[in-house]
């Protein structure tokens, strides 16, 4: 009898010949070398997909993928209405990509954000769609929270899945979410290394280690490892650190009962960036004359202090079991244990001051940042995943309960006046005020019950109806202590509350003209709640997170279409969206009180290819064209005062662009790519004179990198990767208040050896 697997790709015997094109960017892009084949169904009435395998000819496994790893969806991906993107490792591999974000430049619409002001947004944060899309990250299926920089090195694939989701996931999903799956145990025996060295001072090991433990194969065990200390590209002083561990072991594969076992550990020491002064560049303004004209810092200026850092500690734990009823059925319960903790300290810089007529005499203000904060989750997922028919309608099926304790707390603290930097020779050696903690703390808590149901309706070869909805209920609690303002003295304790039920949903009706061809039509929604995505509360009447508020309603429409094409190697996708978010918090004009009408409404079209044109011919590109506005949004006015009116979306361009290909000649593998990104809004209110706001936009740019490879032999690959070619100085993110920018990486490189035994 043939099993339902967990893993819808499970991997085909590991070939040598495989790591054609992964030699790149210096000392270990990624841990994970070895590439694998399709070969288990992704509902348990699908047929065996066929297997990937490099041949002896050096053909590379291709970028495109068949399925999703994500058991709620049904269906192949051809067959799913609605815009999902799989990030397979082996295009991670070839970019040399080692974080996340790296990762996701690989699809159109993605955007990072760095912060508040005077403030620095901790790990990874992003906009998609025009919505923020920090809290909607998942690993393995399971929510993932926690300030940190993920990285990749245990990472297998990453999906994207675009339009509002809250039946996928729950809350706070407006405009998709991220899911990340672990590397796990396939029976294997192979032993693989990246070794990364690069601009810099780059420095990157990382490995993976694959052993069966059983004369019959039904046990497991895999190790993935990652060490790396690096400098950044084109900043003085900044740097990453981190070491990464991820045992995990597997018994009963090949049987109907499987338990997994594995776990993964990370530890950051970096130097965080603050960024640099926004002098100089296209956009700025200051209402000193001589300020206004004068000329840029260098990119490499650290304004920070050397004392400056940034701890990371992140732990999970996860059990899977999976039992396989019957050749169409398994029950599937995941159960995880996380904890991640950030404390750090980063110096941001603010006003710049005209001491003097000479630029040599100015300085630029500074302040220190203390965070620390603590992220906990507690998460069990039961499933069922069955086939059967009613009539003469097939029914795929996914169905599950969920429940979740999610909790932050975080610690308050205060620091000294920091010392003004000189504006052109800033000084990391100045003496700082280091943050003292006040004994304020902020401590949210958040528990969700939930149950869930997906349903593929076949009702002809040609014509399916997909449909799912999850109901839940959250109850999130801030408890509060913060420091009395003066007069008065000693520490102010308060305790907010708010609960309630969520319905989402989602449906879709999709047409196939042909076997390789899908047309479809989908309907979703989401809902964020008061203290939605941190788990605070507030008592405040114009905050989105105040407890007496209802939670926000996203609504989503697609239209689109999928094919398979040049003998099913490559997929195109096409798609039109819409989107609307309703109940943001606003004022009403007239009364100026706080009332919930405010709307952003995001339109726009998506064009996605991803796979091979040849066997030997990678191709994984994508466009996204959207408009985004505001309507309803006034905030400020009083009498007299007519207040402000918000109609853009910040972070939002209008149009974005990545493309990546790579061809291979045996030995050689060569391969480039770009991204472009249009302009980005920072000034996004109406009744606003563009020409005194400094910054109002981040300009447009494009990117281009490099990538050739090395087959020295079975076993061993050279990979040098080239980023920014032409040595772009452009924006890579700028803060609300427009006074501080991170420049993107300047032209730099990354020489990979790979290994595989």
């Amino acid at each position: 009898m043939s099993y339902i697997k967990s893993r819808k790709h499970a991997p085909s015997s590991v070939t040598q010949n495989r790591l054609i094109g992964t030699t790149v960017a210096a000392l270990a892009a990624s841990l994970s070398l070895p590439v694998y084949g399709q070969a288990t169904p992704s509902t348990p009435s699908e047929t065996l997909l066929p297997e990937v395998r490099v041949t002896s000819s050096g053909a590379p496994a291709s970028f495109k993928a068949t399925t999703s790893d994500n058991t709620k969806f049904t269906q192949p991906l051809l067959d799913t209405p609605k815009t999902v993107q799989v990030i397979k490792k082996e295009l991670i591999e070839q970019q040399g990509a080692t974080t996340l974000m790296e990762a996701l430049r690989n699809t159109p619409g993605i955007t990072m954000q760095l912060g508040e002001n005077g403030n620095t947004s901790a790990g990874d944060a992003f906009q998609m769609r025009g919505f923020g899309t920090q809290n909607a990250t998942f690993l393995d299926g399971l929510r993932d929270v926690g300030a940190i920089t993920r990285d990749v090195f245990n990472v297998d694939r990453v999906e994207i899945v675009k339009g509002p989701s809250g039946s996928d996931v729950g809350r706070a999903a407006p405009s998709g979410y991220i899911n990340l799956f672990s590397k796990l145990p396939t029976g294997e025996n192979f032993s693989a290394a990246n070794l990364m060295v690069g601009s810099a001072d780059r420095k990157r090991f990382a490995g993976d280690l694959s052993r069966s433990l059983s004369e019959d194969g039904t046990a497991a065990f895999r190790l993935n490892v990652m060490a790396q200390d690096s400098g950044v590209a084109g900043r003085d002083i900044v740097n990453n650190r981190g070491i990464g561990i991820a045992p995990s072991v597997v018994f009963g594969l090949g049987t109907p009962t499987r338990i997994y076992l594995y776990s993964q550990h990370q530890r950051q020491d970096n130097v965080p960036d603050g960024g640099i002064p926004s002098i100089g560049r296209s956009g700025f303004y200051n209402a000193n004359a001589a300020v206004d004209a004068g000329p840029r810092v260098r990119r490499e200026n650290f304004y920070g202090s050397i004392n400056d850092f940034e701890h990371v500690d992140a732990d999970m734990g996860t059990i899977k079991l999976e039992h396989n009823l019957n050749s169409q059925t398994m029950v599937r319960n995941i159960t995880r244990y996380g904890k991640t903790k950030m404390d750090r300290v980063l110096t941001g810089i603010n006003t710049i001051t005209a001491v003097g007529a000479s630029p040599d005499t100015w300085t630029v203000s500074r302040s220190r940042q203390g965070v620390n904060q603590e992220n906990e989750i507690l998460i069990n997922q039961t499933s069922l995943t069955t086939a059967f028919k009613t009539g003469f309608i097939k029914h795929d099926l996914n169905g599950g309960v969920e429940l979740i304790h999610e909790r932050q707390v975080t610690l308050g603290s205060v620091v000294g006046t920091a010392p003004a930097a000189n504006l052109y020779r800033p000084n990391a050696n100045d003496p700082m005020t280091a943050p003292v903690y006040t004994g304020a703390v902020s401590d949210g808590k958040t528990g969700t019950v939930a149950a869930y149901v997906f349903d593929t309706l076949s009702l002809t070869d040609a014509w399916k109806i997909n449909g799912g909805a999850r109901m839940e209920h959250y109850n999130t609690d801030t408890v509060a202590t913060t420091v009395a303002v003066a007069p008065a003295t000693g520490l102010v304790g308060s305790s907010l509350g708010n609960s309630g039920n969520l319905k989402s949903w989602n449906v879709g009706t999709l047409y196939k003209p042909a076997k390789n061809g899908t047309i479809y039509a989908s309907y979703a929604n989401s809902y964020t709640p008061p203290g939605g995505t941190n788990f605070i509360l507030s008592a405040a009447a114009g905050n989105q997170a105040n407890s007496a508020l209802d939670p926000q309603k996203t609504t989503g429409m697609e239209v689109g279409t999928k094919w398979d094409l040049l003998n099913n190697r490559l997929n195109v996708t096409a798609a039109l969206f819409s989107t609307e978010n309703d109940k943001q918090v606003t004022q009403d004009p007239f009364t100026l009180t706080t009332i919930q009408s405010g709307k952003t409404k995001v339109k726009g079209a998506e064009l996605l290819a991803v796979g091979q044109i040849t066997n030997f011919w990678q191709v994984s590109g994508g466009i996204q064209k959207l408009k985004a506005n505001q309507a309803g949004q006034l905030s400020g006015a009083a009498p007299g005062v007519p207040g402000v009116v918000t109609e853009a979306v910040r972070w939002t361009p209008d149009l974005t662009a990545t493309l990546w290909t790579s061809y291979t000649m045996a030995p050689f593998t060569i391969g480039g790519g770009m991204r472009y990104v249009s302009e980005q809004k920072r000034t996004i209110t109406s009744n606003t004179n563009l020409a005194t706001q400094n910054m109002p936009t981040i300009p447009s740019y494009a990117v281009t990198d490099l990538m050739l490879a090395y087959r020295v032999s079975s076993n061993i690959n050279l990979r040098m990767n080239l980023y920014n070619l032409f040595n772009k100085n452009y924006i890579s993110t700028l803060n609300n208040g427009g006074s501080r920018i991170v420049l993107g990486v300047p032209r730099s490189f990354a020489l990979t050896a790979s290994f595989l035994f």
